[in-house]
């Protein structure tokens, strides 16, 4: 009989026998991988090449049963543990070093209800695949801009994109998830069940368990809607973001404008003479009656000159992958994030002075817009709390070459510092790299502490660790 060591929650080695991981072998119908065994560096590859770690097994989840098994066997040895679902997250925390890692990708199931609108979407399922399911019967829910995202992370950290402005947030519109907690237990949370746990993982990340089922609502969208891009050269930038502050301002809840600052990509569309220069693209989604597009868009059109005008009628899950060639997965990625209630001329200045020092031909800016129905819901509602921000900048560091890696990093950070004194203090945890586990506080503002209880009743020895940690504290009183 020969040992495999693992590292434990505290960092502490810890020898377990082979015959213990035969044992759990036994008790999944997924496969129980070590690093020796086929699909192992698979389920440890994930899309920011900035994250290379090695777990002690890997347990490939087929189902409930596996994710319990995984969760049993991680508690009752004391195993540091990580949960992968679509492995997007900037963090990296899907992937543990030296720990146990629960895989989810294999469980990528998605079943709709029409008549009832709904969704049962499992953990291994990506923003692409629950689209064309669920546009398959001319419906959605709010999710993120990137087909390869996964729904889990994303829905756990809140979740919003092009339909949020006028259906809410991901966490708006989930209406149950299964979970299994600490004990290894499986447990519902709805409105009805466990509603403290409910409220807690709509925005609260992984913290409080696995979630192996999602029940989301669906809306009519599409299956066509008005979608595209608007760019215009940088020489425009600082008038045409003014405009923009007014037109955003204006905006009926079914158009959403986001803008993105960044050198020009090889697109077909763009004259060959722009690309590698800078350039401010409007990219916008129109969300209602195509015919109604027109009117709400002539403000934004009437800004500026523009190069290119792409914005026309296509099918929703066609504009939900138009920025996957900037996404895919393999490059090294750094992201810092703010919130705005409002795009000051100061910070407009600040964007427009880093943009034109950006440190590598992937690297962005991004300003997505929220407000609608998205600020229309308390912030103590759900876990996410901020519900006051009507923009979310997003400093994307994107590069190849290692030997970009500090320069890269640097530029990120003195933007982020160079913009705070405009920023409401508060942040998107999906967007929060690994190194600002310090800002897990401003993450959830005011629902911290509600938080940090109910983490104490769910996962009171803090197994759920590796993500944006909200450490279990019980009340007092």
């Amino acid at each position: 009989m020969t040992n495999v060591q693992f590292n434990g929650l505290q960092g502490e080695k810890i020898d377990l026998s082979s015959d213990m991981l035969t044992a759990l072998q036994a008790q999944c119908r997924g496969q129980v991988c070590l690093p020796e065994d086929a699909g192992y560096d698979e389920a440890r590859t994930i899309w920011n090449a900035m994250i290379d770690r090695r777990p002690g097994v890997v347990v490939r989840c087929h189902g409930a049963s596996d994710v319990i098994q995984a969760v049993n066997f991680a508690r009752d040895n004391r195993l540091l543990l990580s949960v992968r679902g679509g492995g997007h997250n900037i963090s990296g925390n899907a992937v543990c070093e030296g720990g146990i890692m629960i895989d989810l990708s294999p469980m990528q199931s998605v079943r709709v209800d029409p008549r009832a609108r709904t969704a049962r979407v499992e953990p291994g399922v990506t923003l692409g695949g629950f689209d064309k399911e669920a546009q398959a019967f001319g419906l959605a829910t709010p999710l993120g801009i990137n087909s390869t995202t996964g729904v889990a992370g994303l829905a756990l950290g809140g979740g919003f994109g092009w339909l949020s402005r006028k259906y809410g947030f991901t966490v708006d519109n989930l209406l149950a998830a299964d979970v299994v907690t600490y004990n290894g237990e499986l447990v519902q949370a709805s409105a009805t069940e466990n509603s403290d746990l409910f409220w807690a993982i709509r925005g609260g990340g992984g913290n409080f368990g696995v979630i192996t089922s999602f029940e989301f609502k669906l809306h009519p969208v599409g299956p066509d809607l008005v979608s595209g891009l608007i760019v215009h050269p940088f020489t425009q930038a600082r008038q045409l973001l003014m405009g923009y502050r007014d037109v955003a301002a204006a905006c009926p809840d079914d158009l959403t404008v986001w803008a993105v600052l960044r050198k020009a990509p090889p697109l077909p569309f763009l004259p060959e003479e722009m690309h590698g220069k800078e350039i401010l693209v409007f990219a916008v989604c129109y969300a209602g009656e195509p015919s109604k597009a027109e009117g709400a868009l002539a403000p934004l059109r009437a800004l500026g000159e523009p190069v290119a005008d792409v914005i026309g009628v296509q099918p929703y899950t066609a504009w939900q992958t138009a920025f996957d060639p900037l996404l895919t997965p393999g490059a090294f990625n750094y992201w810092k994030s703010h919130n705005f209630t409002a795009l000051s001329d100061g910070l407009i200045d600040i964007l427009i002075e880093f943009v034109g020092t950006l440190p590598t031909g992937e690297c962005e800016i991004f300003i997505g817009q929220l407000g609608g129905a998205s600020n229309r819901v308390a912030p103590n509602a759900t876990a996410y709390p901020h519900r006051e921000a009507n923009f979310v900048m997003n400093v994307h560091t994107r590069w190849r070459d290692r030997n970009d890696e500090q320069a890269s990093i640097k530029w990120a950070r003195n933007l982020f510092a160079a913009t705070a004194p405009h920023a409401t203090g508060g942040v998107y945890v999906n967007f929060m790299p690994a190194d600002e586990t310090d800002r897990v506080a401003q993450a959830y503002g005011g629902n911290h502490d509600r938080l940090a209880s109910i983490k104490a009743k769910y996962d009171p020895g803090n197994l759920f660790r590796l993500n944006q940690n909200v450490k279990p504290q019980r009340t007092t009183g």
